[in-house]
């Protein structure tokens, strides 16, 4: 697992999500997603409902790291 804040461009090791319903939902609706075919889409986005906030959730495995970006790939392989 590795935990990112993209405003910071840093690693986070700890984060609570506060979700509704709906967005509970999502996250698990787009988990399936990924994890059913994450040949074809490794990450899927959760937005709120004012698009003010959003979740990125992503899965990796050794043959898909080339679809991530350089610094991604850097955080997964050396957890920096």
């Amino acid at each position: 697992m590795r935990i990112y804040d993209l405003n910071a461009d840093k690693k986070i090791d700890k984060v609570i999500l506060y979700l509704t319903p709906d967005e509970a939902q999502q996250l698990k609706y787009a988990l399936e997603q990924i994890i059913g075919d994450n040949k074809k889409h490794h990450h899927q986005h959760i937005l709120d409902d004012d698009y003010k906030r959003e979740i990125t959730v992503c899965v990796y495995k050794d043959d898909n790291l080339a679809t991530f970006d350089e610094r991604s790939q850097r955080l997964i392989q050396q957890d920096e």
